[in-house]
């Protein structure tokens, strides 16, 4: 299925669940079939970093990613989640689609420093919470992680908005960063305090180069 033309991709993508009792405080929002759709056929048909790789989804939730880097040819996907009904839709998304290279482990992303050492990836892919809320500085401690985590490349989703100050920490942490491509973010209604039924956010898909070769 490496050769999925990208319309019947997203068609694909449109079928896995979403999250069933999303959760504020982790700010859970399913990553759009058409952002998943273009950001993972981007990394694939520009770069090859999906197929016969290990693939590591950070903050996997339903399994968006997860599923679509496995459709396009990647040799095992593994997926990080805290939260347990999230990861029961994941496990009964994976059965939907009869994938048997996709596993998802609980686990606080945060809390993988001791792991370095010992798990590395080809390829890790995450759409981070943006750090909102109470979670202000998140996406940039997942962002952390992931290049630690990461052989040759980490690809990350982040609001349009915070891009001079990723390309910042990427001079920090002596990263070769690019953007991708540019997206928009279709944000449903998803907690009683949103007012509006869905509001586009500009993102930008983030390529992080941990082999230190151009993008």
């Amino acid at each position: 299925m490496a050769c999925l033309k990208l319309k019947k991709f997203e068609e694909f993508l449109q079928t896995v669940e979403g999250f069933e009792k999303p959760k504020v405080y982790l700010e859970q929002y399913v990553t759009p079939s058409h952002i998943a759709a273009h950001a993972l056929y981007t990394i694939e048909t520009n770069y090859g970093d999906l197929e016969n790789k290990l693939v590591l989804d950070l903050g996997c939730g339903p399994g968006m990613l997860s599923i679509g880097a496995a459709l396009l040819g990647a040799q095992h996907v593994v997926g990080i989640e805290i939260d347990l009904d999230a990861i029961k839709v994941f496990q009964e998304n994976v059965q939907g689609f009869e994938l048997e290279n996709v596993d998802c482990v609980q686990w606080d992303v945060l809390n993988l420093d001791g792991l370095y050492d010992i798990l590395k990836f080809d390829t890790v892919l995450m759409n981070p919470p943006f750090g909102t809320k109470q979670n202000n500085g998140i996406d940039m401690n997942f962002l952390r992680i992931a290049l630690k985590l990461a052989k040759q490349s980490v690809y990350s989703l982040h609001k349009t908005s915070t891009r001079d100050h990723i390309k910042k920490k990427a001079v920090e942490w002596n990263v070769k960063a690019c953007v991708v491509a540019e997206l928009k973010y279709n944000l449903p209604q998803t907690y009683k305090f949103q007012k509006r039924t869905s509001v586009d956010i500009a993102v930008d898909l983030w390529r992080f180069d941990v082999s230190k070769r151009n993008c």
